[in-house]
């Protein structure tokens, strides 16, 4: 079987407006451009293309979420509001998260786009899947946009394998630098959905992602939070890995395992302090893969979140693609001795004590 990739250029068209950043243009900060555009996602799928590699994926395509699957996460209410606004030149409705005239079609293209992923991987007519959509999804509230994602694309797919497709269990394992709050708040008090996220301490969003925060209810132990340190590189992705994220997936053995995929945790990004490399991705891409042939037939979906170095996320992206697939093309990361060379790339003892804490929740995950 090969590997199914989601894309439609209709993603590329959601409007974000003259920002600077993450900061709207006004007060003396001259326009600019939304920290989310879409030439990172763009220079994404066109390295696959020049690399020869998309040749070799199954192409899946996307179609606009429901209103039925949205509401499986969402609210009513957040639905009717970004309804609402779908004509709007230009509406921000959460945190720093503009949408634009046609966003609204987009937004629901883009859960839509990850469903179908998740679809073509259960149903067997691809080993595992990457879906490039945007907007991102992992800060979608119920009921509020956040951080530039409007609706929790992995999570609606998720409940869709879990209420449609009747899997008993799904895993989560954000590596975005920032905290998948959205996804951690749509399973809170679900035992059917192991959540996992890594991310850098308190980035993002403002005191969200601790330690403590381990579920509620009966999901009390579901919820894993990994908030490493600034400046975190390899060596703690990689302890992080093998002692927190692995071990938890062998103990709650999921039938598919969902990977919300930003690259900010890359090094050089502007949004985040972490340093990630191409090498990195890569290696935690096999890692789980072995980890998905092991547990659930080999079901990986990975759906794309933040990254915003236009530079250099192609070709984390590009890494990831070729792992998936298992074909390597001839394209060299001309970036990789540049961040593999940056200092303590190589797991600190601060680093290892939170991440030791955080292994410590491993065992409350039943079987």
């Amino acid at each position: 079987m090969t590997t199914g990739f989601v894309f439609h250029e209709l993603y590329l068209w959601h409007v974000t407006g003259q920002f600077a950043g993450v900061i709207p243009y006004g007060n003396g900060v001259e326009p600019y451009e939304h920290a989310e555009n879409e030439g990172t996602k763009r220079r994404f799928r066109n390295l696959l293309e020049v690399s020869g590699l998309l040749k070799h994926l199954t192409a899946i395509e996307p179609r606009p979420a429901t209103d039925e699957e949205i509401l499986r996460v969402h609210t009513q209410a957040h639905l009717d509001l970004l309804r609402e606004h779908k004509d709007d030149l230009l509406f921000d409705p959460g945190m720093l998260t503009p949408m634009g005239r046609g966003s609204f079609d987009i937004i629901k293209l883009s859960a839509g786009g990850v469903i179908e992923a998740v679809n073509a991987v259960v149903n067997g007519s691809v080993r595992n899947a990457y879906a490039l959509v945007r907007p991102p999804g992992h800060h979608a509230m119920p009921d509020l946009a956040m951080g530039f994602c409007f609706l929790c694309n992995g999570a609606i797919a998720g409940r869709h394998a879990l209420d449609v497709l009747g899997l008993d269990r799904i895993a989560y394992v954000d590596w975005d630098v920032h905290h998948g709050n959205g996804t951690q708040a749509a399973f809170y008090d679900e035992p059917r959905a192991l959540t996992i996220s890594i991310h850098q301490d308190t980035c993002f969003p403002p005191d969200s992602g601790h330690l403590h925060e381990r579920g509620a209810g009966e999901g009390t132990g579901y919820n894993i939070n990994v908030p490493l340190p600034p400046g975190s590189g390899v060596g703690a992705y990689e302890h992080t890995f093998d002692t927190v994220v692995l071990p938890a997936l062998h103990a709650y053995k999921p039938d598919l395992i969902i990977v919300p995929s930003g690259f900010d945790a890359g090094g050089w990004d502007p949004l985040g302090r972490n340093m990630m490399t191409s090498e990195g991705y890569r290696s935690l891409t096999g890692k789980l893969m072995q980890a998905a042939d092991a547990l659930c037939e080999g079901r990986l979906v990975m759906c794309h979140e933040g990254g915003y170095n236009g530079a250099t996320v192609p070709f984390f992206g590009l890494a990831v693609m070729e792992t998936l697939s298992g074909i390597r093309t001839d394209i060299e990361d001309p970036f990789l001795p540049l961040l593999a060379g940056l200092g303590y790339q190589d797991l600190q003892p601060h680093q290892a004590e939170v991440i030791g804490k955080a292994a410590a929740f491993v065992g409350d995950i039943g079987g």
